[in-house]
């Protein structure tokens, strides 16, 4: 008969995941994670089997709340405008300790490049997943003539995925907030009908 579990598996991986999105995978080490979850070395690998596991469990946990946040954000009343603009500002972090931090997912594109197949298919089902809720929003958006015909949605939800990402990737790199909030205004400002002649 196996012992039963003696901590809570969910917190420890949100602990977890807190704490690679602060180091990285490479610089956590299984102090770092033990001291965060209060959960000894042996009962928290008989859950995850490794730091590698616990990291790749990590990640879906972050995909899984990002996605879940923008969905939410996606599926308010309002405009599709004012929808694409709170999920820009959602993107922003809210404050200086954590700005730093960026996203977990680009922090290890950046750290993994294409060296790990599952890392990698975590963070290309991210971006697959992003610009689908941006596409749907600026689908709506061109329906109602609010934002330019000119490109496909498909292609609009790539240009500002994309300028997510850098978004993230300037936070990273500790680039002003306000500076990092210019580049998401100036991208949705470039989707608006109103700027192209196209109605």
């Amino acid at each position: 008969m196996s012992r039963p579990r003696e901590f809570d598996v969910d917190r420890a991986l949100r602990q977890s995941m807190e704490v690679f999105w602060t180091k990285g995978f490479k610089a956590t080490s299984y102090d770092d994670l033990t001291s965060t979850t209060q959960v000894k070395k042996q009962s928290l690998y008989c859950v995850f089997k490794n730091k590698r596991e616990l990291f790749l469990r990590a990640l879906v946990l972050y995909r899984e709340q990002s996605i879940a946040m923008l969905e939410a954000l996606a599926s308010q009343e309002g405009s599709p405008v004012k929808k694409l603009e709170a999920i820009c500002e959602a993107t922003l972090c809210q404050n200086d300790e954590t700005m730093s931090r960026g996203c977990l997912i680009v922090n290890s594109a950046l750290e993994f490049g294409t060296d790990d197949e599952e890392v990698n298919r975590e963070v290309a089902l991210m971006f697959k997943q992003v610009g689908r809720v941006l596409e749907t929003v600026i689908r709506s958006g061109q329906d109602q003539q609010l934002i330019t015909s000119r490109l496909t949605s498909k292609a609009l939800a790539l240009h500002l995925n994309n300028a997510l990402s850098g978004a993230k990737i300037m936070e990273k790199s500790g680039a002003p907030r306000e500076q990092i909030a210019v580049v998401l205004r100036t991208a949705l400002a470039l989707m608006m009908a109103e700027n192209d002649g196209s109605l």
